[in-house]
């Protein structure tokens, strides 16, 4: 039995228009559409696992979060990473995804 897309599998396939800030062999980041900072990208691996915790590979799980990393400085110095996991840790979208949280002028907890 195959999964069901997932909307982040539609985007990478292009059915779904993005705004598409990077993409390589092996990861795509987009722009969120419901930004919660005033940078919210998002970093998504074309491999699909449905949560962090299905990426065994210490290699794979390494890719990852350094492809986070450089697309995050590619958009600011100062920046959040962050992983829901899990219905109840937030997760939303079942494919892993890396948010990446910055753009604020006096730090996350503040209203800029």
């Amino acid at each position: 039995m195959t999964a069901s897309p997932t909307l982040f599998t539609r985007i990478i396939a292009r059915e779904i228009p993005s705004d598409i800030v990077y993409e390589d062999e092996n990861y795509i980041a987009i722009r969120d559409i419901a930004p919660k900072a005033p940078v919210h990208l998002l970093v998504i691996p074309k491999n699909v696992s449905a949560r962090l915790d299905e990426i065994t590979d210490a290699e794979e799980m390494g890719r990852l979060w350094l492809t986070a990393v450089k697309v995050a400085r590619q958009h600011a110095a100062d920046y959040r990473l962050l992983i829901n996991s899990g219905e109840k840790g937030g997760q939303v979208v079942f494919h892993t995804h890396i948010h990446i949280l910055a753009g604020w002028e006096n730090g996350p907890d503040s209203d800029t």
